[in-house]
């Protein structure tokens, strides 16, 4: 037996093969902790209700939901009027409504009063609407045009349009040209606030950015400026329509020889409630599928704008 490598060993050290005897034992990996049973949801019995997810917006919308109102609007009034509880004399049944339509329909007053409403509120409407862009970007993009500007409108905003008929009449006589303006008026005062709040309402960081691109004035405008300004500029086209309409019965309530304000008036002089609720419905059809059509406008132009009306 070799004697001097026995000695080299120290006495009760364990010999572990392919290691050293001098180097100190490894030390075994602590055992990994048992993984925790799953947790089954307590049943519905113990009173306790699943963690569910609430959503913040408004959720998803209803196909055509908006006519959803003015048809419960009509089952009412149909149904009131089919068990009496509506008197005849003040407010006729919709299939009364609906004969004395038949009636104007027949005899052509009915369409010849839809054009000419129709053809002055159009008028109205595009002047108006031109009009107060054009004001709203002299006042929005200069300091000096704001100064000439906004004063006048702000004072015009605060005068009612019913207000300048007599000047109007004075001015312009009774014909279809001081229809037109005062129904453009009003018109112009929607566009011209909205628009511009849009145009000075521009964030500021939205200028430090094109400055640091050095972008010109002129890129800065048709990038930056105008685009951020339409969604105000839609929502005056929206008033501004409602503006044309209430114009429209206004000055043909007033003077009028045609339309169907016009109609209507002359239906109050014999009592034809029928008649009057064939104009009140017209006003109100328009006036509804106008601003649906703006709407639609509006999401076509803004489709990049992501909003929880969308």
């Amino acid at each position: 037996m070799n004697t001097s490598a026995s000695a080299g060993v120290r006495r009760g050290a364990p010999v572990i093969a392919g290691r050293p005897p001098d180097a100190h034992p490894v030390s075994a990996p602590p055992p990994e902790p048992a993984a925790e049973p799953a947790r089954e949801p307590a049943p519905e019995s113990d009173g306790l209700v699943p963690a569910r997810r609430w959503r913040l917006g408004r959720g998803a919308s209803i196909p055509f939901g908006r006519l959803l109102g003015p048809l419960l609007v009509v089952v009412v009034w149909w149904a009131a009027s089919a068990t009496g509880g509506l008197d005849p004399r003040k407010l006729p049944s919709p299939a009364s409504v609906l004969s004395s339509a038949h009636g104007l329909w027949t005899s052509g007053r009915l369409q010849d009063s839809v054009q000419t409403s129709l053809t002055r509120a159009l008028l109205g409407l595009v002047i108006g609407v031109a009009a107060g862009v054009v004001l709203a970007l002299a006042a929005g993009l200069s300091r000096a045009g704001e100064a000439l500007v906004d004063g006048t409108m702000q004072v015009k905003r605060a005068i009612p349009s019913l207000a300048l008929l007599p000047l109007m009449i004075l001015w312009l006589g009774i014909g279809e040209t001081m229809k037109v303006v005062v129904i453009a008026l009003g018109v112009m005062v929607s566009v011209y606030v909205n628009t511009h709040a849009a145009l000075v309402s521009i964030d500021a960081r939205y200028v430090e950015l094109a400055e640091a691109q050095r972008l010109s004035r002129r890129v800065f405008l048709r990038k930056v400026v105008l685009p951020g300004a339409l969604p105000g500029f839609f929502t005056g086209l929206r008033l501004a329509v409602t503006a044309a309409w209430l114009g429209l019965i206004v000055v043909e309530q007033i003077n009028a020889t045609s339309g169907i304000g016009y109609m209507m008036f002359q239906a109050q002089q014999y009592a034809q409630s029928g008649i009057i609720l064939v104009g009140l419905v017209l006003y109100g059809v328009f006036g509804f599928a106008s601003d649906a059509l703006v709407r639609l406008v509006e999401r076509r132009v803004l489709s990049w704008r992501s909003t929880i009306t969308t």
